[in-house]
């Protein structure tokens, strides 16, 4: 995808800045050679991306206005060019590509029974490991079979919302470009506190009433040398807030939203002291001030060094269902279930024993090798007939899916 293209070091003292003096060397261009060097830039880059030229121009505008520089002064074809030296090409999932998360989709027009559309988001790392949010819509039917919708091979990132960002701890304001489809946009990071990256998007439904549902997400915020835990919320997957978690449960990594209020109260599972998963409850959804309740401690020789969710927990009538990670020896990641009381999920009454899923053969290699990791799982079908689908990342360099009724599942728990 194109990206734009920020000139970096500066020699102290240097005269004028290198923006400044890049666009006075295209000026400096003879008409000939001007056109000649975009026509060199168009042979080589208006195939491989979208509205090519149309970005040039809208990055033209923005040099313009950081330089102040007089428009009448350019002819086109010097604005097109001067777009293009601001410009890079960048692929957003060249390092890794991992940890998904995957909910109902907002449209389920149109479908058999018991079949699903859903919105599958993944963490794509690219060039100056820097994380972003990527998105695929698929449909799975009710047996566990899925399709994923095509994606090309452009893709477009969302854009921030005039006036929307205002202070490093206000909303932000995004939005899809109206050509673009949700599998084909990238959420980069926008704040200063989201410069390293957006890490672990957990989504989730959220039911605020009968039918009234809001898609919400967690993840980290990495500055480059600190976390904050922050919230996605979005309707429609076409125009999403950012916003900061704010209290003091906001500041570590890994927090997962029930998808309903529980006893009046919204509530989460997070992951507070690095090691063990808490139980936290609060009046309101962007402030976790309390350290929460320990729900769980690692207790098999697979997750002795830590646990934690690995996305948010699943109605069922036999209770919340918990899809838990587990570290152990040689830093293997695997793939663990709890079972939360339905009434009181602060109580596990199951769990099982040995991992669900782990790392084997082929699936062991890769950009960070033997870990297999998920940030949520979606039921499709009705009651304890249901079935689950698990997107999961394989060693930080692909996705792969497991299905598993919950039936099962439930036959695992100890």
């Amino acid at each position: 995808m194109l990206r734009p293209f920020h000139l970096g070091w500066q020699a102290r003292g240097a005269e004028g800045s290198r923006a400044g003096k890049l666009v006075k060397d295209i000026a400096r261009l003879s008409m000939e050679e001007a056109e000649q060097e975009y026509a060199r830039v168009k042979s080589d880059f208006a195939t491989r991306h979208w509205q090519t030229e149309n970005m040039f121009r809208e990055r033209f505008e923005e040099v313009a206005d950081d330089l102040n520089l007089n428009r009448d002064s350019f002819d086109e074809t010097r604005k097109l060019l001067i777009g293009a030296y601001f410009c890079h090409e960048y692929t957003y999932a060249a390092a890794a590509l991992m940890n998904p998360s995957i909910v109902p989709h907002p449209d389920q027009s149109g479908l058999g029974e018991g079949a699903c559309r859903f919105v599958m988001s993944m963490r794509a790392v690219g060039e100056g490991h820097i994380s972003s949010i990527v998105f695929r819509e698929g449909i799975v039917d009710a047996d566990g079979s899925f399709s994923l919708w095509p994606q090309t091979a452009f893709a477009t990132s969302v854009e921030l919302d005039d006036a929307s960002l205002h202070d490093a701890d206000d909303a932000v304001t995004v939005h899809c470009h109206p050509d673009s489809t949700l599998s084909n946009t990238v959420i980069f990071p926008i704040t200063e506190q989201q410069a390293g990256g957006l890490e672990d998007l957990r989504l989730v439904r959220f039911e605020h009433g009968p039918q009234d549902y809001e898609w919400i997400g967690t993840y980290t915020a990495y500055s480059g040398s600190s976390i904050r835990s922050e919230l996605l919320r979005t309707r429609d997957f076409r125009q999403f807030q950012l916003e900061p978690i704010h209290g003091r449960a906001g500041r570590n990594k890994g927090m997962a939203l029930f998808p309903e209020k529980v006893d009046g109260k919204y509530a989460m599972v997070g992951r507070q002291d690095g090691k063990n998963l808490y139980f936290l409850t609060s009046d309101r959804l962007d402030c976790w001030d309390e350290e929460g309740s320990l729900l769980m401690e690692p207790e098999f020789p697979w997750e002795f060094i830590q646990i934690g969710n690995c996305g948010s927990p699943i109605k069922t009538e036999a209770g919340w269902l918990l899809f838990t990670h587990g570290v152990g020896a040689m830093r293997k990641y695997a793939l663990g279930c709890a079972l939360l009381d339905l009434d009181d999920p602060s109580k596990v009454i199951g769990r099982v024993a040995k991992p669900v899923l782990t790392a084997v053969d082929a699936d062991r290699a890769g950009y960070v090798p033997n870990v297999v990791y998920t940030c949520g799982a979606l039921k499709v079908g009705a009651a304890e007939r249901g079935r689950l689908l698990v997107p999961y990342g394989i060693s930080d360099s692909a996705v792969g899916f497991a299905t598993i009724t919950v039936e099962d599942l439930l036959a695992l728990m100890v």
